[in-house]
């Protein structure tokens, strides 16, 4: 497992980082379901219009190949087969009052996104 903290991160695998927000809901998340041990895990699955689709949800396993970012003690993990996907990617958690809320992926690998914004390439 490779462990970076998002203030100190490596140039070498950037792994997907969380922002303050983000971090904060998560851990609201995570409290809620009232296991300490749940990372967020991301990554990407063939599919969608564009190519590939993300996925995120909370897991309680690490794999030794896995990358881990971690911000305002929560952690967030990559799988190795993601991880060119998706590196250097930030997850924000934004609420637009009426508009809703929800987590968003600024991915500066993707090279574009369909038109219904669930898959990219």
């Amino acid at each position: 497992m490779t462990t970076f903290d998002t203030e100190t991160e490596s140039t070498t695998t950037p792994g997907v980082f969380l922002t303050s927000a983000a971090a904060a809901k998560v851990a609201e998340l995570v409290a809620a379901e009232g296991d300490e041990s749940l990372v967020l895990r991301v990554g990407v699955r063939p599919g969608g219009c564009s190519g590939f689709s993300y996925e995120m949800f909370f897991d309680s396993t690490i794999d030794s190949t896995d990358i881990v970012n971690e911000k305002d003690g929560v952690k967030i993990v990559v799988d190795q087969q993601s991880a060119p996907h998706v590196a250097g990617a930030t997850v924000d958690f934004r609420d637009q009052g009426l508009q809703g809320a929800g987590f968003a992926i600024d991915n500066p690998s993707q090279q574009r996104s369909c038109g219904c914004g669930q898959s990219f390439c």
